[in-house]
């Protein structure tokens, strides 16, 4: 067999939080889009079927599961838009030292956290 340069993969590289961020903003992606669209479509439904329906779903979106979905669909998002701006900023040309990647890559996720807790605190407060 020939002595072949080996292709950078996970294995090769050091796992930083940019790598983590990065695969962060694919699961909320995901995440938002399968849940979301379920909670979405299912809400939609239940104000179309009466008020029998819309109370079931106001039941169950009410109960302790059901705020933990709410919650977990908030920060998806928030975590999802830090990251996306992060993106935005990359894509513009800037951001791309080592010292600013990481910063930035560790304040999205946090900053999302910190968003998510406004916004139900915002919520639940009012």
């Amino acid at each position: 067999m020939a002595n072949r340069p080996m292709a950078p993969h996970l294995q090769v590289w050091k796992w930083g939080p940019h790598m983590a961020v990065s695969i962060l903003h694919r699961i909320t992606g995901d995440g938002m889009a399968l849940v979301g669209l379920a909670v979405l479509l299912w809400w939609l439904g239940a104000m179309a079927g009466g008020p029998a329906a819309y109370g079931l779903f106001q039941d169950v979106m009410g109960s302790p599961v059901g705020l933990i979905v709410l919650v977990g669909l908030s920060w998806a998002f928030f975590t999802h838009m830090m990251s996306g701006l992060r993106h935005f900023v990359l894509d513009i040309g800037a951001g791309y030292e080592l010292d600013t990647n990481k910063t930035w890559s560790i304040l999205s996720p946090v900053l999302g956290i910190l968003l998510t807790a406004g916004f139900w605190a915002l919520v639940l407060l009012r």
